[in-house]
């Protein structure tokens, strides 16, 4: 194919800005069009001010900011990107005008000239289906703000050439951003990854299992993301958050893994749609999000005997480990004594189920979930059931706070806060590994770049053990009876053999 010197973006708004500021850096010639010749001026006046802001930072020379700009031209018709080797059209979500566009571009532009979308969301054959030569057309999906988010979505419609797919990764390594390539799929990598923390977080807060702060807070400083689902969904806001949701559920014909909440339909239809509108699942005042207190701990009961559960030996070791750290009287028969707080460590049950299949004491039994190791988390957290007493609830929160260690306690939920959530990421991946819509290192190269998770969703199962995975999942689907929490193939395939999820 011919080398790609000139590349057209159609589309002067924040994603059409972005792909021609990375172009222009990496010394392509840049041709910028939009409907509107004033979008396109004052793109060029934001690009030439990001570029001088850069140079005074010393990111950019002075004089490679200047020739960064003197390469991005202003078009004033399609017929200027006859000159191009690559045009990729960064316009509004709409199927139709999409295929409008590509049809016009190819009356303009070479037959070897490479078309490409940066939809987020529609279909890249059903884009190509509009043009004499699909084999040309591509997806190019970049992340907002592109400059920042370093990975793109290189997608391949079906009758798309490889080859074509393949030019476009090697642009994306001049360009600095790491190429992940995706068959094309509602949602391609990133979109499709995303379900299980939105979805699921939405799931445990229509359950009432917690608040929006204290989901957020937990697999904040207990999982160790850096945002948790709510403060994610402020982030993007609901106008564009929710209708993705809509899209890819119905795009995969109601998949009961990826159904949306009534909570953000309701929260879209009265404008509490995140950051940008002042209030969201927080209110911002200044922009500064508004956190509510938490309720502070209860004193610690003196001699508090704690007797654990043995059901789960993983739980049962590092529940064991830490209490007696903690300084309390560790009860080690086989059944409680009658006067012990009862703890239980289940990996996707709840405490009512747990408190029913071991006949104990209801009213003083509470969950812990053992997940993660907890000299690693900043934060643990107690699961009650409808019959816990108020007073063997208090007493475990102040026992396991006693270190200062943030704790929240939660209703009644199967697999709590950060095993259901967790288990659905590496359950969704998982899936997606199994589709063959992607490499299970492009699933996790683009997760992580393209969402900020700490590590890969298959990584991530991989460290958690995905026979534990495995086991959070059969234990949601038997208590909830939904059929969102079927394990994927792909993850039951790789237990029942010994293999990382990454083969």
């Amino acid at each position: 194919m011919t080398e790609i010197q000139t590349i057209g973006v159609v589309g002067a708004g924040a994603m059409g800005r972005g792909i021609a500021q990375i172009a222009a850096q990496a010394g392509l010639r840049v041709r910028l069009y939009d409907t509107s010749a004033d979008a396109v001026a004052a793109a060029r006046e934001s690009l030439r001010q990001t570029w001088e802001k850069l140079a005074q930072k010393g990111k950019l020379t002075t004089a490679d900011a200047q020739a960064a700009l003197e390469r991005v031209e202003s078009a004033t018709a399609l017929t200027d990107m006859s000159v191009c080797q690559l045009v990729v059209e960064a316009i509004v979500e709409r199927l139709d005008v999409k295929r409008d566009l590509f049809a016009a571009l190819e009356g303009v532009v070479s037959e070897d000239c490479i078309l490409a979308s940066n939809t987020s969301s529609l279909s890249i054959t059903a884009i190509a289906a509009a043009c004499k030569h699909p084999r040309r057309v591509v997806g190019y999906h970049f992340f907002n703000p592109v400059a920042l988010m370093k990975v793109v979505e290189v997608i391949d419609g079906l009758r798309s050439a490889p080859e074509v797919g393949d030019a476009l990764a090697v642009l994306a390594r001049r360009m600095g951003h790491t190429p992940v390539r995706a068959k094309d799929m509602p949602g391609f990598i990133v979109n499709h990854a995303g379900r299980g923390m939105n979805t699921e977080g939405l799931r445990v807060a229509q359950e009432a299992v917690a608040t929006f702060a204290q989901v957020d807070a937990v697999m904040r400083e207990q999982a160790g993301f850096r945002m948790g689902p709510f403060e994610l969904l402020d982030l993007t806001a609901l106008d564009v958050s929710h209708p993705v949701m809509e899209s890819i559920y119905r795009q995969f014909f109601d998949e009961p893994r990826f159904r949306p909440s009534p909570i953000t339909t309701v929260r879209l239809a009265g404008g509490l749609i995140g950051r940008k509108a002042g209030e969201g699942f927080y209110v911002y005042a200044d922009g500064q999000k508004q956190v509510p207190p938490e309720a502070p701990v209860p004193a610690l009961p003196e001699g508090l005997k704690v007797w654990v559960s043995p059901k789960h030996p993983e739980g049962y070791a590092r529940a064991s480990a830490l209490i007696e750290k903690l300084g309390a009287t560790l009860v080690t028969g086989s059944t409680p004594d009658a006067d012990a707080l009862i703890i239980v460590t289940p990996f996707g049950d709840d405490v009512s189920t747990s408190v029913s299949a071991q006949g104990l004491n209801a009213a003083r039994t509470v969950g812990l979930d053992t997940l993660y190791a907890f000299d690693a988390a900043k934060r643990r957290t107690i699961m009650v059931s409808p019959a816990t007493e108020e007073k063997w609830r208090d007493a475990a929160h102040a026992l396991l706070a006693a270190d200062g260690v943030a704790v929240t306690v939660i209703e009644d939920s199967p697999g709590f806060i950060a095993q259901r959530i967790v288990a659905m990421i590496v359950n969704i991946a998982s899936d997606i590994a199994q589709q063959q819509i992607a490499t299970p290192e492009d699933i996790d190269q683009a997760v992580t770049l393209g969402l900020g998770y700490p590590v890969g969703p298959l990584s991530l199962g991989d460290k958690l053990g995905a026979e534990r995975i495995l086991e959070i999942l059969k234990s949601m689907q038997r208590v909830t009876g939904d059929p969102r929490y079927r394990p994927s193939l792909w993850l039951q395939r790789r237990v029942q053999l010994g293999m990382s999820l990454l083969k």
